[in-house]
């Protein structure tokens, strides 16, 4: 039978380089600005203003206008097309509209201008969604490791599956965080509530293949009592892997599409989520069973696999 989680240094080796690196972005990220990414006026406060103008506006031409008018520290970006523009800055009001829509004219006269959207979030809303956040993030992870302790109540240290399991979670986090935290420092990229939405799918989809694979595990304990832990585990993922692969990689051609084909504003949501979608089929398969294994084996390389492998195979064939 074909052995997979017998080259687990392997697997730990990418997920531990790939971590690395994205821990160092943060890091990078934290003593240039501030925080491991930037954030958006969901998590730090400001105002969002979509114009459309009648003719193309350069983005720096627009953004030196909204400075003109007292304002500055704005970012402006384009959304779309090169008539409509987003303005983000501090939250501002009515009056404060009325200013810097007087600056915009007076600096494009002849170009008329619509407000297609506008919204403002307060510093306080901000801290609060902030925290709100973080402390989704730690339920999801409690109740999940509650629920795994549960539905493996039956096989030996269902705690271990459990503890597995987030740990892939884990993973996936930081190579998702990781990613947006290097989009953030190239593109400007801005955390906003619908990363924390991406986030928390993100979380969802790696457990739920992980759950998969742990569920045939759990199967195959009891018919083949007589193998390894590390027999039963390869035999389970070998069952397992083509559906998870199926419909993970159903969900990857959609998102890919939509990322091609679909609009900017949901671009960087989007990216998140497959980068994610990505990490979490991969750790299900070659992080969390792997280090089920090496917990139960106490072998964490893999090393007395390896070598009585090399053992068995030295041994001469007995005639019958």
């Amino acid at each position: 039978m074909f052995q997979l989680v017998e080259k687990r240094r392997w697997y730990f080796l990418l997920s531990g380089v790939s971590i690395a690196i994205g821990l160092g972005i943060m890091l990078y990220s934290i003593i240039t600005t501030g925080a491991p990414f930037k954030l958006g006026i969901d998590f730090t406060g400001g105002s969002i203003w979509v114009l459309q103008f009648d003719q193309p506006v350069a983005p720096v031409e627009l953004r030196a206008a909204v400075d003109a008018a007292g304002y500055p520290d704005s970012e402006v970006t384009t959304v779309g097309s090169p008539e409509t523009l987003q303005i983000r800055l501090r939250p501002i009001g009515m009056a404060d509209q009325r200013t810097i829509l007087a600056s915009i004219e007076s600096a494009f006269p002849g170009n008329a201008t619509e407000t297609l959207q506008f919204s403002s979030v307060g510093p306080t809303i901000g801290s609060e969604v902030t925290r709100a956040a973080m402390l989704a993030i730690l339920a999801a992870s409690v109740v999940i490791l509650g629920f795994m302790i549960v539905a493996f109540r039956k096989v030996q240290n269902p705690f271990r599956y459990g503890v597995t399991a987030i740990a892939a979670m884990v993973h996936d986090l930081l190579v998702t965080l990781g990613f947006f935290s290097l989009m953030s420092l190239l593109f400007g990229w801005r955390a906003d509530a619908l990363i924390l939405t991406a986030i928390l799918t993100v979380m969802s989809f790696s457990m739920q293949d992980t759950i998969v694979v742990f569920d045939r595990i759990r199967e195959n304990l009891t018919k083949y009592r007589g193998d390894s832990f590390s027999a039963v585990a390869d035999r389970s993922l070998l069952e397992t892997i083509h559906r998870s692969l199926a419909t993970q990689l159903n969900a990857i051609f959609v998102m890919v599409a939509i990322l091609l084909f679909g609009g900017a504003t949901i671009k960087q949501f989007i990216a998140t989520m497959l980068v994610g979608l990505v990490s979490g089929t991969y750790s299900s398969i070659f992080t969390a069973v792997p280090l089920l294994v090496a917990w139960f084996e106490h072998d964490l390389l893999g090393r007395k696999a390896a070598k009585q492998q090399a053992e068995s195979a030295g041994k001469p064939s007995v005639a019958s």
